[in-house]
């Protein structure tokens, strides 16, 4: 198969004119400029002057698992009876019959990562999907992919109206440390022989040993910090989501290294720790030097609106070829997939994208959309 005769952007760095890519049993086989190529193999589609780019891809979203147009039959999004529920798995409560899953390939969105909501301080293990399918076994591309973590004012609201622990941000933090610790020494037993079956203990084990990511919810720079210091005191690995504060936690984050999810862009403040949200978030971390990913955190903004967040993001300051990664190689790196999806590159995964103009203009929109090889729209 081969998709031709249009702008080809990698989300690497190369782009041509006139570009080509060329994908057998849904992997990519060869791409670049047109000239230069082969002679096709099988069949071709024409690109008509349009754009080919790797599939979008949002890197936190609760999609399949807080369900469009349902009430709570569908919202399966938080457990919130227990703080602390690492052995849930997001893949128990995904419905790939969820319409928000037809609309989102409509505007060109291929993947995204898929999690429990931040009413728990430890809300259970992430998944990292394709958007086209009937089995969630079969859509799977990492799972789990993160563990999902929160700070600030949702595990407040939810335990401490109910006269619950945690009520503040003090105690978040120090629940957050003792099932770090018990899961550490339950490890420490376990690798002696000495361990009775505790299955939150056990999915916490990935994350200690650096196997397993963890996206901390953090809209506040108080609580960007002090993510950022359990993480070090415990040596896992993270990511901000959110970092609706980010701008003033700007030094820490780029020391740190990590891609903060930023978002979602297009909500109002809905709550005092996303006071200071601002449209121009992404683009002055990026200006800072610091690579970030972009979020609908769908069903807060619906999934479909990816790439309009993308673009209001350029308009406000944002790099395009940043934004154009923010959606693509960043969300896939920060969910630890990059080597499957999020660009055009020998060897990954055919998710591609044929649009009728720049993404980023209103007015395109998708004229095919191809997941592992397959045509899905």
């Amino acid at each position: 198969m081969r998709i031709m005769g249009g702008r080809l952007i990698t989300a690497e760095g190369q782009e041509f004119e006139n570009g080509y890519v060329d994908f057998k049993d849904g992997i990519i086989t060869a791409f670049g400029d047109i000239a230069s190529a082969a002679p096709a193999e099988g069949e071709v589609f024409d690109a008509a002057g349009g754009y080919i780019m790797p599939g979008f891809i949002d890197a936190h979203t609760h999609i399949g698992i807080m369900e469009q147009s349902v009430r709570w039959e569908g919202n399966d999004v938080n457990e919130a009876v227990d703080p602390i529920t690492p052995q849930l798995k997001a893949v128990d409560a995904i419905y790939p019959y969820d319409s928000a899953f037809a609309d989102a390939v409509e505007c060109g969105v291929t993947s995204a990562v898929v999690g429990p909501g931040s009413a728990n301080i430890i809300g259970g293990e992430m998944a990292f999907i394709k958007l086209a399918g009937d089995d969630i076994e079969d859509m799977i591309v990492k799972a789990p992919c993160a563990m999902k973590m929160a700070l600030g004012e949702n595990p407040k609201s939810c335990y401490g109206l109910k006269q619950k622990t945690p009520q503040t941000r003090m105690a978040t933090a120090a629940i957050l440390r003792e099932a770090l610790t018990k899961a550490k020494n339950y490890m420490e037993k376990k690798e002696k022989g000495d361990a009775a079956y505790d299955a939150k203990c056990e999915a916490l084990i990935p994350v200690l040993k650096g196997e397993l990511i963890a996206h901390i919810h953090c809209h506040r720079c108080d609580d960007i910090l002090t993510a950022i210091r359990i993480s070090k005191e415990f040596g896992i690995r993270y990511t901000i989501i959110h970092a609706t504060d980010g701008i003033r936690a700007a030094r820490q984050l780029k020391e740190a290294g990590v891609i903060p999810v930023v978002g979602p862009v297009l909500s109002g403040s809905s709550k005092p720790e996303t006071a200071n949200r601002s449209l121009k978030t992404a683009g002055v971390l990026h200006k800072e030097g610091i690579e970030v990913a972009l979020t609908t955190d769908h069903g807060v903004v619906p999934l479909m609106h990816l790439a309009v967040s993308a673009a209001v993001s350029v308009r406000e300051g944002l790099d395009m070829d940043a934004a154009i990664r923010s959606i693509t190689i960043n969300a896939a790196k920060a969910a630890e997939v990059e080597d499957r999806v999020g660009s055009i590159a020998v060897g990954k995964d055919a998710d591609i994208v044929v649009w009728s103009g720049h993404p980023f203009d209103f007015l395109s929109k998708p004229k095919a959309v191809y997941i592992s090889g397959q045509r899905v729209r």
